[in-house]
């Protein structure tokens, strides 16, 4: 028999956390004395303990580490419950992925800030473009690659690319999910009617612009300065606002290589 004190040092496990695991269930001692209630424990006890820590590990609650201990599991089950922490570990990692880039794109602003400023705005009369085009609502912003997948699976080979891909938002203000986005890209020629991705003519019009190099991650601040010219300049926003792919993932796999305009409609406020 081990003391708790003893077990601990053996272990690892502060008695602390040991005593929590005793209240849990999860471990319990080998035996409590009667009268002063010291827990004893014994080295066959190690291997659950270090189960435990091992599970613990791996990210599980406490709470599913006592259903894998306590309970009869499948191994269908367990591979079901890893499957799950997998999921939520890569998500938690393309959160922090983006976090960073978008840090790492604040940083850059700071280091421009007293030599030029960040983002330029220009007015430009757009010419009317016809593109082949497709609008859906989407959950979010995150999912517009999958309208641009359909997009070029519906006409590639049938019509002549002419420009670089736009999305287009129509949405009044900004949204967190269910976005109505369209998709397009300039061609030469029509589509025929009845398919969801339909050829149009996509206006033009005085837009303010500006262009954003780098990481979509970092786009909120070209945005900004946009929107920040506006009032000044006596303009306001006319229309949905643009992003014209000038250079994207299909150009380049390097992010900070990435060349963005944003094209806002306006007129005379």
């Amino acid at each position: 028999m081990l003391k708790i004190g003893d077990f601990s040092r053996l272990s690892l496990v502060s008695v602390k956390t040991l005593r929590y695991y005793d209240e849990l269930g999860l471990l319990k001692p080998s035996r409590v004395h009667d009268f002063t209630g010291y827990r004893y424990y014994t080295a066959e006890q190690l291997p659950r303990l270090n189960r435990i820590l091992a599970l613990k590990d791996l990210g599980l609650s406490l709470e599913q580490i006592g259903v894998l201990l306590n309970k009869e599991v499948s191994s269908e089950e367990l591979r079901g419950m890893l499957r799950l922490k997998q999921a939520e570990v890569q998500g938690r990692i393309g959160e922090a992925r983006a976090q960073l880039a978008r840090v790492e794109a604040r940083l850059r602003q700071i280091e421009r800030e007293d030599e030029f400023p960040m983002y330029e705005v220009a007015l430009k009369n757009l010419p009317a473009q016809n593109v082949a085009a497709i609008r859906k609502t989407l959950p979010n912003y995150g999912q517009l690659n999958t309208l641009f997948g359909q997009l070029f699976g519906a006409i590639w080979g049938k019509v002549r690319l002419t420009g670089p891909t736009v999305a287009i938002y129509h949405d009044p203000e900004f949204r967190e999910e269910d976005v109505d986005v369209e998709a397009a890209i300039p061609i030469e020629g029509m589509l025929p009617d009845g398919g969801p991705v339909q050829s149009r003519e996509l206006p033009g019009g005085q837009m303010a612009c500006t262009v954003h190099q780098g990481p979509y991650e970092g786009i909120g601040e070209a945005y900004n300065s946009v929107m920040a010219w506006l009032e000044p300049n006596g303009y306001r926003v006319a229309g949905p606002v643009r992003e014209n792919y000038l250079r994207s993932p299909g150009d380049t796999d390097d992010p900070m290589q990435f060349v963005t305009e944003i094209q806002v409609p306006v007129t005379k406020a």
